[in-house]
């Protein structure tokens, strides 16, 4: 490659770093459409397989796949509202227990005076935000109009675009590939199946682990008798994605819920347990299964992926930090593979006198 074409390259990934930017807000729909196509593409193939015409099968996925996540919306979003507003109403009630039941314990233990720990303007900005922020979402909703619109357009263009994505998936990764430098299409293809292998694993691997979680957890915790168990089940098991930062949300924010709710420690061991068995069934059993080992990423890669793609590109980036973290680490085995192999590595420096 000459430095001309190297400065090309170089000004081209500029620019589409620039022009992604600057239409993140516009991109979010395409984004979750081209997921709902990558997820979809497998079952297509394996349609036709059956001899069933390219568009017949994308007829069949994509009603499918618009069913499931119809009624999981249909099902979890009233579930989920229920919850964040019984929990709006229980916490001046769990400020209170807090405050004359478990902080004076905690100030004799210290030797404070239980009187230093006033948690009544903290109830009274409780009160007031949380009715605030729900007025503020309703006002927002109910008289934005373009709000309305703007959620309306994107719940249009979300099935329409994976509808066509689906149907030209193929034809689309075969331009692609078309495009590609002769001298450079074996490298390419072999870092394009490595990376399709990690992408497959973590959106339809550890998305469905994360789902399973969720369910595991709110119904293990709706057993326990936990008020808030939907709630925190699906929220431990959303943040799953990180390893053991599900377990650990989950079993503080259970914890502090049974013991609020029930004012005894016996829940607490089975609260410990659902969250055990849990754990148990991800290790075990859940990404054994559907993820395996393709991932490779460190928790702390995760962690910073995610809060470098929401600074960065808003919440668009936050949908976007994980595949390209995933594509990223791939690179970086791709890049650490060719330079074990180098003749700068064999040879290494002179040695120090």
């Amino acid at each position: 490659m000459t430095e001309s074409q190297k400065w090309f390259l170089l000004a081209g990934f500029a620019f589409g770093g620039a022009l992604l930017y600057l239409l993140s807000p516009v991109l979010t729909p395409f984004l979750i459409a081209a997921v709902f196509a990558y997820i979809g593409d497998p079952l297509v193939d394996r349609l036709e397989d059956f001899k069933l015409s390219r568009t017949l099968s994308v007829i069949t996925v994509f009603i499918t796949l618009s069913l499931i996540v119809l009624v999981l919306l249909l099902i979890l979003l009233p579930m989920l509202e229920r919850q964040f507003l019984l929990l709006g109403n229980k916490l001046p009630g769990y400020l209170d227990i807090l405050q004359h039941k478990i902080l004076p314990i905690l100030a004799d233990y210290l030797g404070l005076e239980a009187s230093s720990f006033d948690l009544a303007s903290l109830k009274s900005m409780v009160r007031e935000q949380w009715g605030g922020a729900a007025r503020g979402v309703f006002n927002l909703l109910s008289s934005s109009g373009m709000t309305i619109l703007a959620w309306g357009v994107n719940l249009v263009m979300i099935p329409v675009v994976t509808f066509y994505l689906l149907r030209d998936w193929d034809t689309l990764i075969e331009r692609v590939h078309e495009l590609i430098p002769r001298r450079y299409e074996p490298a390419v293809v072999r870092l394009a199946k490595a990376s399709d292998e990690v992408l497959g694993a973590f959106l339809r691997g550890q998305l469905t682990v994360m789902l399973a979680l969720g369910v595991i957890y709110s119904v293990g915790l709706s057993i326990v008798g936990l008020e808030l168990a939907l709630l925190i089940g699906m929220l431990a098991g959303l943040v799953s994605f990180v390893p053991y930062l599900g377990t650990i949300v989950g079993v503080v924010m259970a914890g502090v819920a049974a013991l609020m709710q029930f004012q005894e420690l016996l829940p607490l061991l089975f609260v410990a347990l659902v969250f055990g068995v849990g754990q148990m069934t991800e290790g075990m059993l859940l990404t054994p299964l559907l993820v395996g080992d393709k991932i490779g990423m460190h928790p702390v890669a995760v962690i910073f992926a995610v809060l470098a793609g929401g600074q960065l590109f808003g919440f668009f980036g936050i949908l976007l930090a994980l595949p390209v973290a995933a594509v990223v680490m791939v690179l970086l085995r791709y890049t650490h593979e060719r330079y074990v192999g180098s003749r700068m590595y064999a040879e290494g420096g002179e040695p120090p006198a």
